[in-house]
C-alpha cells in the first residue's frame, strides 16, 4: 500500500484544509483536558498533518509502515523548515523511548486495521506509551460511508493524472477493498500505469468503544464529522479521544 501513490496523493488531496484539521486535532486534545507538549502520530503519510502540528508547537515524532510516504513527509518537512523525525513503525506494535503526553491517529488509520486484534494491539500499545492524563485522538471513516462506498466506482482525469478506483465489500467481514489504477505522465510524454490495492473496515462506533475500554481507557468521547456535537446520521467520518487514567 502506498507505494508508487505516494508520489501523486498529495496532488490527489491538494483540496483539503490539512491545517484547520490538524487546528481541529488540538481542539479536541483540549476538550479532553490534553495541552501536548510531546506527541507521537501513527500513519502520519506525507506528512500534511505533521506539519502544522509541529509548528503549533507539539514536539513531535511521526510514523508510517509505507517507506515511500515518509520519503515524500521528510521532503516536504525540510521544504517548509520544520523539523520533525520521521520513523517506519507499524502502529500495532508501538515502541517508544518514553511515554508522550497525545497519540494521534488521523485519515483513516485506524480503518486499515482490519480485525479486531488489529485495533485492540494498537489501543494496548497506545495505552502503554501515553503518560497518566495522556490522550488517544483518532478518526475513522464511519461505517455508514464504507457501506456506500462497497462496490462504487470512482475515476477523475486531472492534468498528467488518470486514475481508476473500484471498490468491493466483503459483507460477513465488513472490508472494503479498493484496487486503484494509475496512469501518471512522464517527462516524454507517455503514461506509466501502476496498481495498488488498500483494504479498510468498516468499524462501528459501538466496536471502537468497547475495545478502547478493554485496553485500559476512560472518558471516551465521540464526536462527528470534524465537529464539537455528537455523531449524527449521514456523518461521513467519526472521531475519538480516549483518556489513560
Amino acid at each position: 500500500m502506498y507505494e508508487e501513490f505516494a508520489a501523486v496523493y498529495d496532488a490527489l488531496m491538494d483540496d483539503f484544509d490539512y491545517p484547520a484539521w490538524a487546528n481541529y486535532y488540538l481542539r479536541l486534545l483540549n476538550e479532553a483536558g490534553c495541552r501536548p507538549r510531546a506527541a507521537f502520530e501513527c500513519g502520519c503519510g506525507t506528512g500534511s498533518m505533521s506539519i502544522p502540528f509541529a509548528r503549533a508547537g507539539l514536539r513531535l515524532t511521526a510514523s508510517d509502515l509505507s517507506e515511500d510516504m515518509l520519503r515524500v513527509a521528510q521532503q516536504k518537512a525540510r521544504k517548509n523548515g520544520v523539523s520533525i523525525p520521521f520513523v517506519r513503525m507499524d502502529m500495532r506494535a508501538l515502541e517508544l523511548p518514553r511515554p508522550v503526553d497525545a497519540i494521534l491517529a488521523c485519515c483513516d488509520a485506524v480503518n486499515y486495521l482490519t480485525g479486531e486484534a488489529d485495533v485492540s494491539a494498537f489501543f494496548r500499545a497506545a495505552h502503554r506509551f501515553l503518560k497518566p492524563g495522556g490522550v488517544l485522538a483518532f478518526d475513522i471513516s464511519s461505517e455508514e460511508k464504507l457501506v456506500a462506498m462497497g462496490g462504487a466506482f470512482y475515476g477523475e482525469d486531472r492534468d498528467g493524472i488518470t486514475y481508476l478506483w473500484q471498490n468491493s465489500m466483503d459483507e460477513k467481514s465488513r472490508v472494503v477493498t479498493m484496487d486503484l489504477t494509475f496512469f501518471v505522465e512522464t517527462e516524454g510524454g507517455l503514461y506509466r500505469r501502476f496498481d495498488e490495492r488498500h483494504r479498510q473496515r468498516a468499524h462501528s462506533q459501538g466496536e471502537i468503544v468497547r475495545w478502547l475500554e478493554a485496553a485500559g481507557f476512560g472518558d471516551i468521547r465521540v464526536y462527528g464529522d470534524r465537529t464539537m456535537n455528537p455523531p449524527a446520521p449521514g456523518d461521513m467520518r467519526l472521531h475519538f479521544t480516549a483518556l489513560r487514567g
